[in-house]
């Protein structure tokens, strides 16, 4: 539905459940995605899952939540942060909130899911795998590398969704301050290129399995679309015949909503 710096959204479905991964936008811009994607909006949302608490993951959530009367699916600390940010009104009173925890799988409807810690500048920012149906969907944005737990949790993905936020040399010449850069290459930062390109070019580590790939949360103003596929592209070409990647890939726009996709 949208991914970057100012709203992020991903709508999950499988035969019987529908979860909003993340909830960044508004009502009303949420209502507007789905209707340049041609489809109605869902009627009935089972959960909504956040991952962190900055404002761009989770703006939207309380008006979302009392709206779709679901539950919000987020760990006790990230809560803890919502609540603070947003003083106790109208944007801290969600519907429902249900506790998880890195690495204690749970289950809503028919999917199975993960959590799983990642490094990132918020109180207890995770990622996320789902599987149903025999099919893996895992996202993971809002990191500033790689650790070997979120390379295992990325393992066997028939779809994943991966921060390519910034290219390093267009961040540092770029207009943002020096305490904001600094933060974004640190290692609870984002994601460059670069990293993104080690990891997709490394056989080891990247399985090339998925049917799509997709390059999330690229920044507006230290990235470009066609600089992140690219940098990409060229990685995965380096892979061997053997190991290559024959899936698609993807790079999600901040203000056109991407897909659907099928598995």
């Amino acid at each position: 539905m949208a991914s970057g710096s100012t709203g992020n959204a991903t709508l999950l479905e499988s035969g019987c459940t529908t979860l909003l991964i993340d909830a960044g936008l508004g009502k009303k811009e949420m209502l507007r995605r789905f209707e340049t994607l041609g489809r109605a909006r869902p009627e009935h949302v089972d959960g909504i899952l956040i991952t962190h608490e900055h404002s761009d993951h989770s703006n939207g959530l309380a008006q979302l939540s009392r709206d779709w009367k679901c539950a919000a699916y987020l760990t006790e600390p990230t809560h803890r942060e919502i609540l603070k940010m947003y003083e106790n009104g109208p944007k801290a009173k969600i519907e429902r909130t249900v506790y998880i925890r890195p690495g204690i799988k749970f289950i809503i409807g028919d999917i199975e899911i993960t959590a799983f810690t990642i490094p990132h500048d918020a109180a207890d920012p995770v990622g996320y795998c789902f599987s149903a149906n025999g099919k893996k969907v895992a996202i993971v944005t809002d990191l500033g590398y790689m650790p070997e737990l979120v390379k295992h949790h990325l393992r066997e993905c028939d779809f994943l969704i991966l921060e390519s936020n910034h290219d390093l040399e267009m961040l540092k010449v770029g207009p943002y301050p020096w305490y904001i850069k600094q933060r974004v290459m640190s290692r609870t930062g984002h994601l460059s290129n670069t990293i993104v390109s080690e990891f997709l070019a490394d056989a080891e580590v990247f399985d090339g399995r998925a049917l799509h790939l997709v390059l999330a949360h690229v920044s507006e103003q230290n990235n470009t679309p066609d600089l992140a596929r690219i940098c990409a592209e060229e990685a995965l070409n380096r892979r061997a015949s053997e190991f290559a990647f024959r899936g698609t890939l993807h790079v999600a726009s901040q203000r056109v909503p991407l897909g659907p996709f099928e598995l």
